[in-house]
Parts: C-alpha cells; structure tokens; sequence
C-alpha cells in the first residue's frame, strides 16, 4: 500500500512504530528467553515431594544459577572471540560476559515470588505455579515483540508468542508429571 510519499511500504519492510522505537537488540532477545526458561526450569525442580519446602535459599539458588549460567554463557562468546583473533582481552570482551544481564533479569519475578514465599506471604508450591504460569505468559509476550520488531503482523505475531509459549507449556506439564 502507498505511503503519503508515494512510496510503496508493506508490513514486512518496517517494524511497526512503537516497536521499532523500542526494539530490544537480538542478544537481549535471546537472553530474555533463555533466563525465562531457565528460572521455569530451576522453579520446576524445587520442592520435590517429601522435602520441606525453603524458599529463601531456593531464590538464592534460582539467582546463583542465573547468574554462573550468564557468565558461563558471556564467557563462552570471549572464548570464541579469542579463539578468531589475537589473544588480548580487551574491554570489548568484557561487554561480551556483561550483555548477558537480560538473562539474570529474566529470573528475577520468580526470585520475587520465592522471597514472598520467604517471607511467609504464600507458600512455596504457590509462589512456584505462579512463577511457572508468569514465566510461560512473558515467553509469550517476548515472542509476540521479537515477530512484530521483525515487521510481522499480528497473526503470525501471536503464532510466534504461542510457540515460544509451548516451552513453558512443556515445563509447566514436565513438572505436573514428575511432581
């Protein structure tokens, strides 16, 4: 369809306005998802049946994992770099193992849910389902933003949301399974 301009613009050539003033770098992206899929993960294997539930150091523990899981990922993008040119480290590499934050954000609702199991708000297996239904509604939503910052339209946006959204689906039913 033309423009004003008389230029020809279709969805796919531009990302709609809001999204392209706002649109998270690819890397933030794949973080993003990664550390919402970690943090169902690590909240799906808490509170196995027949132990006492404690929340505190399970929130530690969810971050602390994050946490190794973003250096260990930053770390193995410096290998690489160092392994395709000369051997300094350069502040550039640093940035490397520091882009991988949005990994540890991701994680961060359901180290909040933990501590308010911590602090006696709700009980842990709640905090832990709660956690399980956020995570897998934000999976949907990161999907949903990377395919419209992309220039898809909203169908095939919300068929990208609901993909990425199988993956907590998938947790969310592992866990029904195994617990």
């Amino acid at each position: 369809m033309p423009d004003r301009s008389g230029h020809s613009r279709t969805e796919e050539s531009a990302a709609p306005g809001w999204i392209s003033r706002h649109r998270p770098p690819e890397q933030s992206l794949f973080n993003g998802v990664y550390g919402l899929v970690l943090a169902s993960a690590l909240a799906a294997a808490l509170d196995p049946a027949g132990e006492e539930a404690d929340p505190g150091p399970d929130a530690l523990w969810v971050v602390l994992t994050a946490l190794a899981s973003a250096a260990a990922h930053g770390y193995a993008h410096v290998i690489a770099q160092r392994a395709s040119a000369d051997g300094a480290v350069t502040t550039s590499r640093l940035r490397l193992v520091l882009h991988e934050w949005p990994m540890v954000a991701a994680v961060l609702p359901t180290v909040a849910l933990l501590l308010g199991a911590a602090a006696g708000w709700w009980a842990e297996s709640v905090a832990v389902d709660v956690a399980l239904l956020f995570n897998t509604v934000a999976l949907f939503g990161w999907g949903v933003v990377a395919a419209r910052a992309a220039g898809s339209r909203w169908p095939p946006a919300c068929r990208a949301g609901a993909m990425d959204m199988l993956i907590g689906l998938a947790i969310i039913l592992a866990n029904a399974l195994i617990h």
